[in-house]
């Protein structure tokens, strides 16, 4: 009996599976896609079977994406973005600054700048349905190429496998946090070689602030030798220094809200050039909102002002 030709797939079968591939586990994308898992474990059944091939091992510890998935999510992927950039187009051509806007955000970032975001959508763009979506790199990139987000605000350059569209917004400084009564503590004029005998504490792996960081501390020659200890937030990086554990990098954005938390903290700054990062806005090449998310940017950096940053011309 000749086998049947593969079935077009369906839009919702596309999203279940491109979400499984990226998280790895059902119930995460489930949740992530906002739907149940068991709808979504059904979608990507049926969608093999309109296929006629496996796209998902299945174990009761993890999911695996056969080759022939991996091929199919970047297809997937692609799909989603050109129906979400149909879509993006006719809401733009009606109105800007209006509908939905998922804007994506960087942990490292987030809580330091959304205030003044939020302020500036709130009393620009009344109409500017935002949506903030808090995840690291990899996954923002992800989202942004399936059509799950619109819009990045991350570290520069963004990376990724596909290519994306940037718009620098300011350029920040790298601060030395260290206990209060170490030798280094209050100094303005540290060369970056002074890191070469302190164990700097790190980010856990996914973070872009963490490779920065490493990144910085290669540049002298040294490896951060803060052993096994790792934080998952900034917050948590600092009460390990207030502890006696380390020194760590903050950004300057980072540093009055991070460093108001106790008075175990003191601020060493670097000699000229100081280590530092860009941070700016992402977007799809070509979506139909590149003239609004300058617009958006421009006026954003004005808003930024007050900030210890230099901003982007």
């Amino acid at each position: 009996m000749k086998p049947s030709a593969p079935r077009t797939p369906t839009v919702s079968q596309l999203r279940a599976f491109a979400a499984v591939a990226e998280h790895r586990h059902f119930r995460e994308a489930a949740s992530a896609i906002g739907t149940s898992q068991s709808a979504l474990s059904g979608a990507v059944a049926a969608l093999e079977e309109s296929l006629g091939a496996q796209l998902v091992e299945r174990t009761t510890r993890r999911v695996v994406i056969t080759p022939l998935g991996e091929r199919i999510a970047g297809h997937s992927r692609r799909v989603l973005s050109a129906l979400h950039a149909l879509t993006e187009e006719a809401e733009a051509a009606r109105r800007p600054f209006t509908g939905p806007l998922h804007l994506g955000v960087i942990p490292t970032v987030a809580p330091y700048l959304l205030p003044t975001v939020l302020r500036l959508v709130r009393d620009a763009y009344p109409d500017l349905e935002l949506h903030v979506h808090e995840e690291r790199t990899p996954s923002l990139l992800n989202g942004l190429a399936d059509g799950r987000l619109d819009l990045l605000l991350l570290a520069l350059p963004a990376g990724g496998a596909l290519p994306v569209a940037e718009i620098p917004l300011f350029d920040e400084d790298f601060v030395l946090v260290v206990p209060p009564e170490h030798p280094l503590a209050g100094r303005a004029d540290v060369p970056r070689d002074a890191l070469l005998d302190l164990d700097v504490l790190l980010l856990e792996e996914g973070h872009c602030l963490r490779d920065q960081a490493l990144d910085i501390c290669r540049e002298v020659g040294t490896e951060p030798a803060g052993g096994s200890t790792r934080a998952a937030g900034l917050s948590t990086l600092v009460q390990l220094v207030a502890g006696g554990l380390g020194v760590t990098l903050l950004p300057a954005t980072a540093l009055d809200v991070e460093a108001g938390r106790t008075d175990r903290l003191a601020a060493v700054r670097f000699a000229r050039p100081a280590p530092g990062r860009r941070i700016g806005l992402a977007h799809r090449p070509g979506s139909a909102r590149t003239n609004e998310y300058g617009r958006f940017a421009a006026a954003l950096r004005e808003a930024l002002r007050g900030l210890p940053v230099r901003l982007a011309a």
